[in-house]
């Protein structure tokens, strides 16, 4: 065999964006004597892993690699397949800086050792990063993630995210939109720069495409700011004097920005007018007291104080938009109430890409299974403390 990992990442580099899956799948049947491979990718719900090389899978092998590719998705650990008939499957996840893609299938003719699975492991690396930067260019990934037709505002909400989930050695953060495929205001912006996490969540006013177009005039506005230089003050009255000068205060954006100091867990607040801030110490779910001021765009040149609370290391912190706090179905209280607070505690023993669906899936379950009368956003974040860069 040659090395794995330099012939797939040279065949990935040369390869066309929306051909990575058939470039990875040859180089690794040339580097790794792979009889077979598939790539698995994460639909929007995150609520199953699709092919894509091979999307006509017949239902009885697409069950059989779905079952386990699910398992490698959220374990995020290599997972192997070994039956006493046939070749060895190896499922690998499909991760990019922490963003969770989806799973790499290779199929051997035995079991692998170490050294090869280890080869596969970077192989699968190489080939998330490629993919996340293709998904700039082609269509082609983010087709095989739909499981339905996206609303045109959702369609654009989608496309603002910077992603679902980031890891760090400081912190690991996820977050989701939901209902998925028409989800039109709510919305969630991260940005990790040196030794400082910015994190935004809106609590989109609105529905439909006005939600959308306000949601993506006030994202950018405070993205001009921070990539400027400006801090969360400038971020927070920048985006308010842009909506107001648009819609003269008839239509705002309750709006939270926080900024984490990545080497001491100091955190920097400007609290808009919600969403909803609460800490998770041990079974004990806690609201963060800060003093809430006005939603960005309600009023002119609205100027807004920086108030800050320390997170403490092997906390965990969620903020949930009014979709989720406020929820109230018919003969409900609202699931804010006392139900949310369960929901977060159960998700205790899990990282935060799989506690944010956790807490969708009880949202669901809250509203029978119905669809949400309003759109949901939670964000959750680890914080594992400062930690040596190089991993100690």
């Amino acid at each position: 065999m040659v090395d794995g990992p330099d012939v797939v990442s040279r065949a990935l580099r040369e390869a066309p964006p929306d051909q990575l899956a058939e470039a990875a799948d040859r180089a690794i049947r040339s580097a790794l004597g792979a009889v077979r491979t598939d790539v698995f990718v994460a639909d929007y719900r995150i609520s199953g892993l699709w092919p894509v090389l091979d999307p006509d899978l017949p239902a009885a092998g697409f069950l059989a690699c779905h079952t386990v590719a699910q398992r490698c998705f959220s374990s995020q650990q290599p997972v192997h397949d070994i039956s006493d008939e046939g070749p060895c499957r190896l499922y690998l996840p499909l991760t990019a800086w922490g963003e969770r893609l989806g799973v790499l299938l290779i199929e051997l003719p035995s079991a692998p050792g170490p050294a090869v699975t280890g080869r596969a492991t970077d192989i699968a690396g190489a080939l998330a990063v490629a993919m996340r930067a293709a998904d700039r260019v082609t269509d082609r990934y983010r087709r095989a993630r739909r499981r339905e037709r996206l609303s045109m505002a959702a369609e654009m909400q989608w496309d603002l995210l910077p992603g679902r989930s980031v890891s760090h050695r400081a912190f690991h953060l996820a977050g989701q939109l939901e209902p998925a495929y028409t989800v039109a205001g709510d919305h969630f912006d991260w940005s990790l720069d040196g030794d400082r996490l910015t994190l935004t969540v809106l609590n989109g006013e609105g529905s439909g495409l006005a939600a959308s177009m306000l949601t993506a005039v006030t994202v950018n506005a405070m993205r001009n700011a921070r990539r400027s230089g400006g801090g969360l003050v400038e971020q927070a009255e920048l985006a308010s004097d842009t909506v107001f000068y648009q819609h003269r205060g008839h239509r705002y954006v309750a709006t939270l920005l926080l900024e984490v100091d990545t080497g001491t867990g100091r955190v920097r607040v400007v609290d808009a007018g919600s969403p909803h801030l609460l800490r998770l110490r041990g079974a004990v779910v806690e609201p963060v007291k800060v003093e809430q001021q006005m939603p960005l765009g309600m009023f002119a040149e609205t100027r807004y104080e920086l108030q800050e609370f320390q997170l403490e290391p092997g906390e965990r912190v969620f903020v949930v938009s009014d979709g989720v706090w406020a929820a109230e179905p018919p003969g409900q209280e609202p699931y804010g109430q006392r139900a949310m607070a369960r929901s977060l505690r159960a998700t205790r023993l899990q990282p935060p890409t799989e506690a944010v669906g956790t807490v969708m899936r009880e949202l669901h379950a809250y509203h029978a299974d119905s669809d949400l009368r309003d759109d949901a956003v939670v964000v959750c974040l680890d914080w594992h403390g400062p930690r040596e860069r190089n991993g100690g």
